[in-house]
C-alpha cells in the first residue's frame, strides 16, 4: 500500500476553517505538489457542501494543459456540511460526468466508475470535518482515502482525466469552485 505523506511547510490558505497546505507529496520520493487553487463547493448557490481543492506539480490556470498532464495530481474535498449522504455524492458526480463527457467516454469507464460508486456506498455517510483525497499517481491510478483509509484505487489516467471534469470541466458542480481551483476566481 502507498502511504500518504504530507509535507510540513506553512499553510498555503484557510478556508472556512479549514488549512490547506501549500505543498504535499503523495508517495514517499515523489515529486512535490503545490495548491493551484481551492475554494467552497456550494449546493443551491448557499449551502457549503466542501472545500474543494487541486494540487499540481506547478501552478496552472488553463484546464486543457492540466487534462493533458500526466503528472501526479490531487483533488481534495474537506467535507464542511454536517452530513453528505453517499447517494449525493453518487448522483452529484455521475449528474457531472454525464453532462462533460460523451456517451463513448463514459461507456469506457463504465466498470470503473461503478467500483467507485459501490465503494462511496458502502460508506453510507461521511460529516463535517472528514477530509476526501482522490490522488492520481501515475502508473498506479486514482487512489480514494476517507479519513486517512485507502479505499480504492482506480487503474488509468483517463480515469482521473474524467473525473477532474467534475470540478474543472465545461460544466462543473459550482463555477465559482471551478474558478477557484483554477486560480481564476475574481476576489
Amino acid at each position: 500500500m502507498i502511504g500518504v505523506v504530507a509535507c510540513m511547510p506553512a499553510r498555503a490558505v484557510e478556508i472556512e476553517g479549514v488549512k490547506l497546505d501549500d505543498k504535499i507529496r503523495l508517495t514517499n520520493g515523489g515529486p512535490e505538489l503545490v495548491l493551484n487553487g481551492a475554494g467552497v463547493r456550494h449546493k443551491f448557490a448557499f449551502f457549503k457542501v466542501y472545500v474543494g481543492s487541486l494540487y499540481l506539480t506547478q501552478k496552472k490556470s488553463d484546464r486543457d494543459e492540466i487534462f493533458a498532464d500526466p503528472g501526479p495530481k490531487r483533488v481534495g474535498m474537506d467535507i464542511l456540511a454536517n452530513e453528505v449522504t453517499a447517494n449525493d455524492l453518487i448522483s452529484s458526480m455521475n449528474n457531472a460526468l454525464a453532462v462533460n463527457l460523451a456517451p463513448s467516454e463514459l461507456a469506457l469507464l463504465e466498470k470503473r466508475i461503478r467500483d467507485l460508486n459501490n465503494m462511496m456506498a458502502s460508506i453510507k455517510t461521511i460529516g463535517k470535518g472528514s477530509i476526501v483525497p482522490l490522488d492520481y499517481i501515475p502508473d498506479v491510478g486514482t487512489r480514494i482515502t476517507v479519513n486517512g483509509q485507502e479505499r480504492i484505487t482506480i487503474p488509468g489516467e483517463d480515469f482521473f482525466r474524467a473525473m477532474l471534469h467534475i470540478w474543472i470541466g465545461a460544466k462543473p458542480v459550482d463555477g465559482r469552485l471551478r474558478d477557484a481551483m483554477l486560480g481564476t476566481a475574481r476576489k
